[in-house]
């Protein structure tokens, strides 16, 4: 693999910005490249004078031109010279090209001015980034001896009763100590009768590094409880609540419980900010890397040697001679080995260091049989159907309207798992990075060949269902499992349920819960807050209302009607299921508007109150084109299509200009934006246009587009639920592509991981 494809696939993708840019410098190169080899052909005149060519050659030898080793010029190391200037407050490195009077020399100059903007980009947010570093290094050395102090006074509340101030040291600031050592302690107290705690000490040091840093000694008094408050998560329903009436702060309690949770957060922020020092580790290994192969790269093409003295000034600068992340990353392993490992170093980089997953190929063994299984289920119904002429079967109406949407239920389900399949395989292949920004729990997200996968066999199990329960009904000798025939469809519901709460680590357990919890979030909004992950689950529950209404259709077929006979009437001409099918129906919708009112309450970003009132329109269009299908009448029939159409402007404005980012006027990209994912404009034209008409599919129910001779209404129905789907399926890309570049932008690469404890001081 080359450099240049090697550097993109390890930068972090939201950093990439901040890199070298290698494909620019490396077109430079081939400018002063081309120039170089026009002189040489020009140098070398007409094939048919050989005479001319060798004295021309002969001449150039002598100038110095043929790049020769022995024809190098004498004073070699005086090509380039590399100084540091200070402007504005910062250092900025500037390099004197001393041969810009040869020819092809204004190339060259062009090429070390921008590879002096490049290295000085490059610097100037490594120092930031490292000065990030420290800060939140100084804030986590804090919690760790607030935590400590609450360890102690938890344990042993004994000595608190004599008022003892015992001092804590826990060093992980660079700032202080040398290497060696691991976390330092030192405990004295103020009365000299009083009891002291056991002093918490694990000297790795020599006596010359302990005094050292014990001369600016200023250890943390346990005492620095009376000014710390417990950070209150609203991690339940109750306690937002509590917290609407009260502070999102409150006093300790000195708990055991407090203690948990308080280790349970440190332990994430600890492990957040090891992989932040790891890849800020990693950013300055992979630029370096990229100006020592671009200059040997020059050196090559122009046969000098400004290699030695500019990587001289590479490893002479910030970024090479730098040591404060490595003691960072030194320091953090140790105070997490210490205070979250219990002295066992195995087992505490075990938790600091990330879960890389490994992909099998029995994942893919799978995938392609159970797809090639499926492939053969739907010929195998698609030959009983013909072959017992069901589609002109007198009980054609009765199953249509009792059986279809009970199996339409997985046609839903599967077909979205495979657009989010699909997403997913192109969000890879772009490099979008997507377990971030959903905040997946590293080294369990689940690929694109895992969700095919789940599809495929869940395709598998429906449509055996179908099939067995078109074999029960053709078959005379089984007439008489007709009860059994009709519970296939719920026997199926179930399982699937099943598995999906399942406890067992089986069949991807982290997934399974990360998506009923973000479920359950979606269900009691407002009072979670309100992620990434929770809404775009809301955005995609939205695009399943004809599940839901199925859903509602298995607890009407078999609760009360007589499924014994497949007679549900009973229990759908009730005003009753009237009701509940369109409150069914807004349950996402308003789940959506509930967390826009609590991000525009929390956030103050006006913007989520459009968006509440964008999802609240649609409610009414669905209320209205609920109402129209049920009673029929002119006026409701206005009012449907008058409010269809004002969600559906509204709907698409904010699709294509907010949650995509598109139709930027004065974008480098006309009426797109000015950063793209796929090089191919055309693309972004062709989803705006797919999205706008699939948009317009309310106007079949309006309209009475749906009565079509060849299909059933309970078939137009499913067939519109798809068109959402699919529709969706392209909103997802699109709208994780803008959330990317939102990423970059700010080069926002972590998750903010909250802190336990709060100083009032």
């Amino acid at each position: 693999m080359k450099f240049g494809k090697e550097l993109t696939s390890q930068m972090v993708q939201e950093w990439q910005e901040a890199y070298m840019d290698y494909n620019q410098l490396k077109n430079l190169l081939k400018d002063i490249m081309r120039f170089r080899q026009n002189i040489t052909q020009q140098s070398s005149g007409p094939v048919e004078k050989p005479g001319l060519k060798r004295r021309l050659t002969l001449y150039r030898a002598f100038s110095g031109l043929t790049g020769l080793k022995g024809s190098q010029m004498k004073n070699e190391d005086e090509v380039i010279l590399v100084s540091a200037v200070q402007q504005e407050g910062s250092e900025n490195y500037q390099t004197m090209f001393l041969r810009s009077s040869d020819d092809g020399g204004e190339h060259e100059l062009v090429f070390f001015r921008r590879l002096d903007d490049e290295f000085n980009k490059v610097v100037k947010f490594y120092k930031a980034k490292v000065q990030e570093m420290k800060v939140e290094a100084d804030e986590l050395s804090k919690q760790m001896d607030a935590l400590i102090a609450l360890r102690f006074k938890v344990d042993k509340p004994e000595y608190f009763a004599e008022k003892v101030a015992p001092k804590v040291k826990v060093a992980i600031n660079a700032a202080n100590s040398s290497p060696p050592a691991t976390v330092f302690a030192s405990i004295n107290g103020k009365n000299q009768g009083a009891r002291h705690m056991d002093s918490i000490q694990e000297v790795e040091m020599s006596t010359e590094e302990i005094s050292a840093p014990m001369k600016g000694f200023r250890p943390a008094p346990l005492e620095v409880l009376d000014h710390v408050k417990i950070n209150v998560d609203p991690d339940t329903p109750v306690s937002t609540l509590r917290n609407v009436i009260m502070s999102s702060k409150s006093d300790l309690s000195f708990s055991k419980d407090e203690v948990r949770k308080a280790e349970e957060k440190l332990t994430q922020a600890f492990v957040e900010f090891y992989q932040q020092l790891r890849l800020l580790k990693s950013y300055s290994f992979l630029n370096m890397l990229a100006f020592s192969k671009i200059m040997k790269k020059y050196d090559k093409i122009t046969s000098r040697n400004a290699s030695k003295s500019y990587l001289e000034m590479v490893d002479k600068s910030y970024l090479g001679s730098s040591d404060e992340v490595n003691r960072l990353i030194y320091r953090l392993e140790a105070t997490f080995v210490k205070h979250f490992a219990n002295g066992n170093r195995r087992k505490g980089m075990k938790s600091l260091k990330p879960n890389h997953k490994t992909e099998r190929h029995r994942t893919t063994f799978f995938l392609g049989l159970l797809t090639g299984c499926s492939i053969a289920l739907v010929v195998a119904i698609v030959i009983a159907i013909h072959a017992g002429n069901l589609l002109n079967h007198e009980g054609r109406e009765l199953y249509m309207n009792n059986i279809f949407p009970l199996y339409s239920l997985f046609l839903y389900i599967i077909l979205h798992m495979i657009m989010y399949g699909a997403n997913m395989y192109y969000w890879r292949r772009f490099r979008v990075n997507y377990p971030f920004i959903f905040e997946f729990k590293q080294g369990t997200e689940l690929g694109f060949r895992e969700i095919l996968l789940v599809a495929s066999g869940l395709s598998v199990m429906a449509l055996a269902a179908v099939l067995s329960n078109l074999d029960m009904e053709m078959d005379p000798r089984t007439e008489r499992f007709q009860t059994l025939t009709e519970l296939v469809p719920l026997g199926l519901v179930m399982l699937v349920f099943s598995i999906t709460i399942c406890p067992f680590n089986i069949i991807y357990r982290s997934s399974r819960f990360f998506l009923i919890r973000c479920a359950w979030h979606c269900l009691c909004a407002p009072l979670y807050k309100v992620t990434l992950s929770d809404f775009f689950l809301a955005d995609q529950l939205t695009s399943q209302v004809q599940a839901f209404r199925s859903l509602q259709f298995y607890a009407c077929y078999y609760a009360l009607g007589d499924f014994k006979t497949r007679n549900s009437n009973q229990c759908l001409n009730s005003n009753v299921y009237d009701l509940l099918y369109i409150l069914v129906a807004i349950i996402p919708f308003w789940s959506r508007v509930l967390q826009c009112l609590r991000r525009l309450f929390e956030e103050k970003d006006l913007s989520q109150g459009f968006n509440g009132l964008k999802y609240f329109s649609t409610i009414v269009a669905l209320v209205m084109r609920t109402i129209y299908d049920q009673r029929r009448g002119m006026f409701w029939k206005i009012m449907a299509a008058s409010t269809s159409g004002v969600t559906t402007i509204f709907n698409t404005y904010w699709d294509i200009v907010r949650d995509w980012g598109l139709l930027r006027k004065n974008s480098k990209n006309p009426w797109l934006r000015d950063k793209l994912l796929i090089s191919n404009k055309a693309v972004y034209f062709v989803a705006i246009v797919v999205n706008i008409l699939l948009r317009l599919v309310w106007m079949q129910l309006v309209l009475d587009f749906n009565e079509a001779p060849f299909l059933h209404k309970k078939a137009m129905v499913a067939v519109v639920a798809c068109l959402e789907i699919l529709r969706r399926g392209i909103w997802n890309f699109f709208r994780l592509e803008n959330e990317h570049f939102n990423n970059v932008g700010k080069y926002r690469a972590f998750k903010t991981v909250p802190l336990p404890f709060h100083y009032d001081r």
